[in-house]
């Protein structure tokens, strides 16, 4: 699913965490309302309330007669009777349902700012799935961690652009499944020539769609570059660390003249590298730029 990236995290999670009540929430289904309130409300409370007095009462003369055995009885039945409606009153709903009311009090409350699976249809699934891997590329990269990229920025944008091309392809697939559902029933002529200019505006919206996902992966492309060359540079750089001890075994061994060369490529290639990370970042930022245009 996808939500609204202005809806709060904690929020999100909730709604990410339960996109199967989200379904059924869709399709009416209204949980159980949750209240304390039902035990205090309850006639049979307030009788028992009304009845203490006389209760007492009548246990009270029982107790003093020859029958005071009953008035034992009496009393304890209805010690009883107090201690289960105690008990009820004081019943608080299951977990379950507290968690179900909270799910579906923020589902409606957010309705409209998330997408589940099911407004998707395949077109639009595939599309939109090209889009999460670009997205996830760059903000799962490294070179985004260590703020070679504009990271802020990234953070803010990608997951934009990520809800406007959902909210995007939601609304393309459920016009173009109406629009299947009708020519499905069969059309005339007349009719037929009357839906060509929408088939064309539907082709056209997926296009546009599909041309910020192609931004999206060429921006990843070059963030994927640079991704490669920093793990080069790094291993480079480990490479370069540990010089002074192959030197010493070399020059130990009297076989340091014939490493010379080979030595000095391995400094040469670490400069390469450092400017290709500096090239494949440059890149991606112009890439950047592409795409907020």
């Amino acid at each position: 699913m996808v939500i609204d990236p202005a809806v709060s995290a904690e929020t999100a999670g909730i709604l990410r965490a339960n996109a199967h009540l989200l379904s059924k929430i869709r399709l009416g289904w209204r949980p159980e309302p949750v209240a304390k309130e039902h035990a205090r409300r309850n006639p049979s409370s307030l009788v028992l309330l009304l009845a203490t007095p006389p209760m007492i009462a009548l246990v009270t003369v029982l107790m003093e007669s020859r029958v005071a055995p009953a008035g034992f009885v009496v009393l304890g039945a209805f010690v009883v009777l107090v201690l289960v409606r105690m008990a009820a009153f004081n019943e608080s709903p299951p977990e379950s349902r507290i968690h179900e009311r909270v799910v579906y009090e923020r589902a409606r409350w957010h309705e409209g700012r998330y997408l589940l699976p099911e407004d998707f249809d395949t077109e639009a699934q595939a599309i939109l799935g090209r889009a999460q891997e670009a997205i996830g590329t760059v903000l799962r990269s490294h070179v985004n961690a260590e703020g070679l990229l504009d990271d802020v920025r990234n953070a803010i944008m990608l997951p934009a652009q990520e809800w406007e091309i959902a909210r995007l392809l939601a609304k393309l697939s459920s016009l173009r499944t109406e629009h299947r559902a009708l020519l499905g029933r069969g059309v005339t002529a007349e009719v037929a020539e009357a839906v060509a200019p929408l088939e064309r505006a539907l082709d056209s919206s997926e296009a546009a769609v599909l041309a910020r996902v192609e931004a999206l992966e060429g921006y990843a492309r070059h963030v994927a570059e640079a991704e490669a060359a920093y793990h080069a540079r790094g291993q480079i750089e480990e490479l370069r660390a540990r010089l002074p001890r192959y030197e010493e075994l070399l020059a130990e061994s009297g076989a340091d003249a014939l490493a010379v060369p080979e030595i000095e490529r391995l400094a040469e290639d670490a400069g390469h590298l450092e400017q290709a990370l500096r090239r494949s970042v440059t890149s991606a930022h112009e890439a950047f730029r592409h795409l907020e245009g």
